[in-house]
């Protein structure tokens, strides 16, 4: 595994992103001072807002199905944050601290919650935040089945006065005060999951001036908010395609750029790289059993179904390589799935990169090289798939990556880049590089298991 950093190039700042099987993944932009071309006026903006007011990101992709928390990812994990709010917050330690709420208690019996809200905060329509619009958010996501966060165990939520809330749990769940860390609160009144994922409203520290779908979008500091407010006056998103990430940084014409590892060591006048770590992992799934049929689709690897396959990859593969030849080194060795998180298990001394460790695993269980340098076993070669998303290039570099390596070991990888949703459909037969992060310790069972899952 792999843990990522993100990098990006930022003007005023350069910043991009990484990750690696196995390994810890950081990231990276790129940040400058504003050119001439930034200053444009947006013509249906009325109000004059002068360069130094302003910052223009970069972002990438565009939030798929509109910002609404309760029908989509928006928010979750603290994804962008600009609209609304949680209960709670994670702070960089990836603990729960308050931000709506500012106290909370759980029952004896692990079945009660009841959370102390803040007094005084509106949402960005200047309208009041009260319990109520806590309760509407939980039961709404509850009973819509939304599935990007698990609210089942919730058997009921409702309001004790205007600043209480109580929650109260079918079963005991430890998990569950991480989850209100995760939920973004919309008003009740007059909300509509149609209308409202275009045109959110919220209590967080933004406000949505204008929304231009497949291009842009401008945000200006929401003065309602509780906490410390921008100082910038306006920050206009632009979603373009990650390989038009460098282009715009180069021509001036973007304050900060979310760039992918490939970029990272390209210069760019006026504008530096910044790394930052990541909860993010990226990693390979190897099936562990020969090809069968189950509920009617095909599941199963032949080649990965043997164990010795499985731990010679595991043992013989350097991460720490992995990452330097994939990445430009944007990540960091790990052998978790889940790391530097409180509930986290500690990384174990793990050495990677055993080759002839691995060669004799293999040797010993029947696997021998043939003329092309490549192992048999009862006349089947040691070969197989691996898909990396043709839409994330640091997942098909990671998959390249890996099979170079392969090659040391007599195990040959054909690396393909795929759709996503292929190589996600697929992943029960051909191994695919996931990317996986989560402050919640439920979110990888939700991943895997859920109605939305991505392997379920």
């Amino acid at each position: 595994m792999a843990s990522e950093e993100t990098s990006s190039l930022t003007r005023r700042g350069f910043v991009g992103a990484g990750a690696a099987l196995g390994a810890c993944a950081v990231g990276a932009g790129i940040t400058g001072c504003s050119s001439a071309k930034s200053e444009k006026k947006d013509e249906k903006k009325e109000e004059k807002v002068s360069a130094k007011d302003s910052l223009k990101i970069f972002v990438g992709a565009e939030p798929k199905d509109g910002f609404d928390p309760l029908t989509t990812y928006w928010g979750t994990n603290g994804m962008y944050s600009l609209f609304q709010s949680r209960l709670l917050a994670f702070n960089k330690e990836g603990k729960p601290v308050p931000d709506l709420a500012e106290s909370y208690k759980m029952s004896d019996d692990g079945l009660t919650y009841t959370y102390k809200l803040k007094k005084g905060i509106k949402f960005s329509d200047g309208t009041p935040f009260t319990a109520d619009d806590v309760v509407f958010s939980y039961l709404t996501i509850r009973d819509n089945g939304a599935g990007h966060i698990d609210f089942k165990a919730l058997a009921d939520a409702k309001a004790l006065d205007e600043s209480t809330v109580e929650f109260k749990l079918k079963k005991r769940d430890s998990s569950f005060v991480a989850r209100t860390a995760k939920l973004c609160i919309v008003p009740k009144k007059g909300y509509d999951a149609q209308n409202y994922r275009i045109k959110p409203v919220g209590t967080g520290p933004f406000k949505l001036v204008q929304y231009d779908k497949g291009q842009q979008l401008i945000i200006a500091p929401n003065e309602y908010y509780y906490g410390t407010k921008s100082t910038f006056k306006r920050i206009t998103l632009v979603f373009l395609n990650g390989e038009a990430a460098l282009a715009h940084a180069q021509s001036g014409t973007m304050d900060v750029v979310m760039v992918q590892p490939e970029y990272t060591k390209e210069k760019v006048e006026g504008m530096h790289l910044v790394k930052f770590p990541t909860i993010d992992t990226r990693g390979f799934n190897l099936p562990t059993f020969a090809p069968k049929e189950v509920d009617g689709k095909e599941r199963g690897n032949a080649v990965t179904a043997d164990r010795a396959v499985r731990l010679a990859l595991n043992i013989g593969i350097s991460r720490s390589e992995l990452i330097q030849s994939s990445i430009n080194g944007i990540g960091t060795p790990h052998t978790a799935l889940l790391h530097k998180l409180p509930w986290a298990n500690p990384q174990s001394e793990f050495k990677d990169g055993r080759v002839e460790e691995a060669k004799k695993i293999l040797e010993d269980a029947g696997w021998k090289l043939n003329a092309q340098g490549v192992r048999e076993k009862d006349g089947k070669p040691c070969e197989f798939n691996i898909t990396g998303r043709s839409d994330d290039m640091q997942r098909y570099d990671i998959a390249v990556g890996l099979s170079e390596q392969a090659k040391k070991l007599g195990i040959r990888i054909n690396a393909k880049a795929v759709p996503w949703k292929q190589g996600r459909e697929q992943a029960r037969i051909i191994p695919t590089c996931w990317g996986t992060g989560d402050y919640d310790p439920s979110g990888d069972i939700i991943g895997y298991y859920g109605s939305k899952g991505a392997i379920n």
